[in-house]
């Protein structure tokens, strides 16, 4: 661990009154919160997982959160997602920007960092560097290898997590010490053949469980209770009362190309187009592209206003197309979400249509 390693003393400014009941569990007592308060932490994704993970590290006293996240709140997010209102889908609020208003509501003394961005090869290294540990609260398994590759190459501990309809997963990568994500899927899955939750759905104790049991593997890592950690693959089906821990310790490859040879593909590779996305079970398509826009929303608010209705906020703009019953939803950085279809080539059609490619 990068901040962590060395005995700290206690702090003279613990708010002891907060932690009170967590410097209680004698595993953890003041020398562990002055660890936790001198931590840093980067949590990838603020949907269903990641505002709980939030939520548990921001009340625990960890000193710096990162939150990373592409997406706006919607109202379907509103089942499991506990950080967000309807006020936060109506105005279409950036989630990283709603959840770090919530959780500065809960623990102003700390830093919190909210980060509205598509994490891809060109960001990764910057944003999930500089911390002690990173938390995947994610539903995409390409970005899941990309957390591994800053992992490994960074010896940065990460903890996966995913969950869709009843059954949960979770486990804890330590570069160096255990199995990493490519040691045991070998890939991503092929876009499409796993369930999400738009395709399966999924319960909100599930949500918890799955997120509950990460943020007890972090407490005890920031807290330098390496010991304790659980270094199995942790499967859940709640529904149908199954569990089960995997044991995984032999897992490890020596062949693998990312822990074993050290050839870091997902986050090394030159990409000289611009990247389109289905994004699965939404019938929604991503495009980001290789260069940023130089016009701001509020220029693309006046371009963009003859051919359809247009809401902006700070954070971003949409154009309701009403003809095809699409809407496009603009970032600051050109990336462009287009709601009605998950065809990439109609997308582009749009993107070149509209924004210009």
């Amino acid at each position: 661990m990068n901040s962590t390693d060395n005995l700290l003393p206690p702090l003279p400014g613990i708010d002891r009154e907060r932690y009170s009941r967590q410097m209680l569990f004698a595993p953890i007592g003041e020398e562990g919160q002055a660890r936790l308060l001198k931590s840093r932490i980067a949590i990838v994704g603020m949907g269903a997982l990641g505002t709980v993970l939030a939520n548990h590290m921001v009340r625990a006293g960890v000193g710096f959160v990162r939150i990373i996240d592409r997406d706006f709140v919607e109202r379907s997010n509103l089942q499991r997602q506990m950080l967000y209102d309807e006020q936060d889908a109506d105005s279409s609020s950036p989630k990283a920007e709603a959840g770090a208003a919530r959780l500065r509501a809960a623990n102003s003394g700390i830093v919190i960092e909210p980060v509205v961005a598509d994490l891809n090869r060109i960001n990764a290294e910057e944003l999930l560097t500089g911390v002690d540990l990173i938390l995947d609260g994610t539903d995409n398994f390409a970005v899941r290898f990309l957390i591994n590759d800053v992992s490994v190459k960074h010896r940065i501990p990460w903890i996966y997590g995913g969950a869709v309809s009843s059954r949960g997963v979770s486990l804890t990568v330590l570069p160096g010490e255990t199995p990493c994500l490519r040691c045991m899927f070998g890939q991503p899955p092929g876009q499409g053949t796993t369930e999400t939750c738009d395709t399966a759905g999924v319960i909100g104790p599930l949500v918890h469980m799955v997120a509950s049991h990460q943020a007890t593997e972090a407490l005890k890592l920031l807290v330098g209770a390496r010991e304790n950690l659980n270094r199995k693959m942790i499967h859940w089906d709640i529904w149908y009362n199954q569990f089960a821990g995997i044991d995984v310790s032999q897992a490890r490859k020596t062949d693998c190309p990312c822990c074993g040879l050290h050839t870091f593909d997902y986050l090394e590779a030159y990409v000289e187009e611009d990247t389109i996305q289905s994004l699965c079970g939404r019938n929604s398509v991503q495009i980001q592209p290789s260069s940023p826009l130089q016009l701001t929303l509020s220029d693309w608010e006046q371009r963009l206003a003859p051919i359809g209705r247009v809401e902006r906020n700070p954070f971003l703009l949409k154009l309701y197309i009403d003809e095809n019953d699409l809407t496009l939803v603009l970032f600051p950085d050109g990336r462009l979400i287009v709601q009605g279809t998950d065809d990439p080539v109609v997308a582009k059609s749009l993107y070149s249509r509209y924004i210009g490619m």
